[in-house]
């Protein structure tokens, strides 16, 4: 299956709270966008993996997914050096050969969180190699390798509008009911579950809309045309630094 977006998470629920307005937007528009999440969650103090499955099941369907997969990596001990985990990843990306590849970017709170980071990043870089491990499928490089924060500050290379897909996003979030208001956990607690909601506020009113998404590409962005890109993107004015 090639998809237009493939979004790398390390535990269920993830992609619905980082990336859940891009994702909605994509479906909306007839693009192909998946999530493969790496781990099972099995290790979250809530929910089940079974109940977790069911959850981002029933998440992928608001959204309008065309793919939702889960490599059952352990949960609580990916490892950005582990080959055998690398491999899961190139695996991924070679039969899925997706023109944008998500990920979370490696500065982050859980240790899962930056280790998936790091192998998306080896692991962008490898399934491009026609030598490296052929038995995983034919060579290919998604076009751009992205990531997205979670809870520290990011230096955001592009802002998505997703006020049109908030709403969306919102529902797909609340499918994953056995995270939410357990109150014992950070996600869990009643300011926690608030707190993307909050962030995508403020990365919106950083580009003049209600609800954004920030994302960092980590290298320049190629541009033949800036008059023509910025023409039909204008700057609100009130965004405008002052002299």
């Amino acid at each position: 299956m090639t998809l237009d977006l493939l979004v790398l998470a390390p535990h269920p629920d993830d992609a619905e709270l980082c990336c859940g307005g891009l994702l909605a937007l994509c479906a909306a528009r007839g693009q192909r966008a998946g999530v493969v999440d790496l781990t099972r969650g099995e290790l979250g103090t809530h929910g089940t993996p079974e109940v977790r499955a069911s959850e981002a099941d029933a998440a992928a369907e608001v959204l309008g997914l065309a793919l939702r997969d889960n490599l059952g990596l352990p949960d609580g001990h990916l490892r950005g050096d582990d080959q055998a985990q690398l491999d899961a990843l190139v695996g991924a990306i070679r039969t899925h050969r997706p023109s944008l590849l998500l990920a979370p970017w490696t500065e982050a709170r859980h240790p899962d969180h930056a280790a998936t980071g790091r192998l998306a990043h080896a692991a962008h870089f490898l399934s491009g190699l026609r030598k490296h491990r052929p038995d995983l499928g034919a060579p290919f490089r998604a076009t751009r390798l992205a990531h997205y924060p979670m809870r520290h500050e990011a230096p955001a290379d592009l802002v998505v509008d997703i006020t049109s897909a908030f709403e969306t996003k919102a529902r797909a979030i609340a499918c994953h009911a056995s995270q939410f208001g357990g109150g014992d956990t950070l996600i869990g607690d009643a300011v926690g579950g608030q707190a993307f909601a909050v962030r995508d506020r403020y990365w919106g009113a950083s580009i003049g809309v209600a609800h954004g998404e920030p994302y960092l590409l980590g290298a320049p962005v190629p541009m033949s045309d800036p008059v023509a890109h910025f023409a039909a993107h204008p700057q609100t004015p009130s965004l405008v630094p002052p002299r």
